[in-house]
């Protein structure tokens, strides 16, 4: 039984795009995922077939971190076309999820935002743009959510969440106030949710059929996993200007690794970086996929190679660290060509 999962409540969604409350994420089975990794690469060359089958097995497997994700769906995909796909259902759940429901991103939507300036931009971002959109602008103070009748700007305003702090400029601070004040820089302050979906369209195209609930930039957006995979896709084939911006003007996001005058707030605890609207997953036994991965559990990725794109989709409060752990056994699986 299908049914439309749109989030629960609009503070749930603030939380989930980068209010700092994100539940942090380890990054799952490093020392599994690289021997299977040294072991496939000592088989030679991989057929899609092959890779198929590996990931298929990953995403339906019921003693992995995909078992607990369930339900779900998953995608996995080149420039050109997906390659494979599927929805993995639970026998405590009516809910299935597909190609084509429609979801919170939460802050999936970050990457969106990122590439819709970056085609505004022609490929060339500003200083003001590289600080805003790595989390290092100093508007650290939005908490209060906003509503569906709102602009950006009067969502901005509303009990000074577009308040500028001082002490936080420079720090990565992660959260929805940087993009906010960004987009009201860029003139985009008057435009109502269905105006914002509008003019983000008109910059990616189309055929990414993503919209807006509320006027959040961070994380208001919703759409399709196959509206998002067209997205990615775009990225790989280098139609978007996102192309060339993945992982440069990276930061580091954990204190424990920036040292004084680094990080002051990260959703995570791992030492990946931030780049301009995604993750780098460079931590210690990280792959360097890309990613932006959303608090409700929608797990996009681009693998480090710039070959493939991947989703994982689904909407649970609190669902981000299950939906990170299973797709990345699902990327591996498919890189490596066996199974987990």
């Amino acid at each position: 039984m299908h049914r439309i999962l749109l989030p629960l409540s609009l503070a749930v969604l603030l939380s989930a795009c980068g209010g700092g409350e994100d539940a942090a994420v380890e990054s799952p089975a490093a020392s599994q995922d690289a021997e299977v990794r040294r072991t496939a690469q000592a088989a030679g060359p991989l057929s899609d077939s092959q890779r198929i089958a590996a990931a298929s097995s990953t995403a339906n497997s019921s003693s992995n971190a995909c078992s607990a994700a369930r339900p779900f769906y998953w995608e996995i995909g080149a420039s050109n076309a997906r390659l494979a796909a599927g929805s993995v259902n639970s026998s405590t759940s009516n809910t299935s999820y597909t190609a084509g429901s429609p979801l919170a991103l939460a802050s999936a939507s970050k990457w969106v935002y990122a590439a819709y300036v970056a085609q505004r931009r022609g490929g060339v971002l500003t200083t003001t743009d590289v600080k805003h959109l790595t989390m290092r602008s100093g508007y650290t103070n939005m908490y209060i959510p906003c509503t569906s009748k709102q602009t950006v700007d009067s969502c901005l305003a509303a009990n000074g969440n577009g308040s500028y702090n001082a002490v936080t400029d420079n720090h990565f601070v992660y959260g929805a106030g940087h993009m906010q004040k960004h987009a009201s820089l860029l003139g985009l302050g008057a435009l109502l949710p269905k105006a914002l979906g509008s003019e983000v369209q008109s910059k990616l195209g189309t055929d990414v059929q993503i919209g807006y609930m509320q006027p959040t930039l961070a994380g208001g957006a919703y759409g399709t996993p196959d509206a998002y995979a067209r997205f990615l896709r775009k990225i790989l084939g280098g139609q978007l200007k996102m192309s060339g911006l993945l992982g440069t003007n990276s930061v580091c996001t954990t204190a424990s690794s920036c040292g004084f005058g680094g990080s002051l707030s990260s959703p995570l605890n791992v030492s990946s970086h931030y780049s301009i609207g995604h993750w780098v997953e460079d931590e210690p036994g990280g792959d360097g996929a890309f990613n932006s991965l959303g608090a409700l559990g929608f797990y996009p990725w681009i693998d480090a190679s710039r070959s493939y794109y991947g989703i994982v989709a689904r909407v649970k409060e609190g669902g981000m660290e299950g939906s990170a752990q299973c797709g990345k056994l699902i990327r591996t699986a498919w890189m490596t060509g066996s199974g987990l």
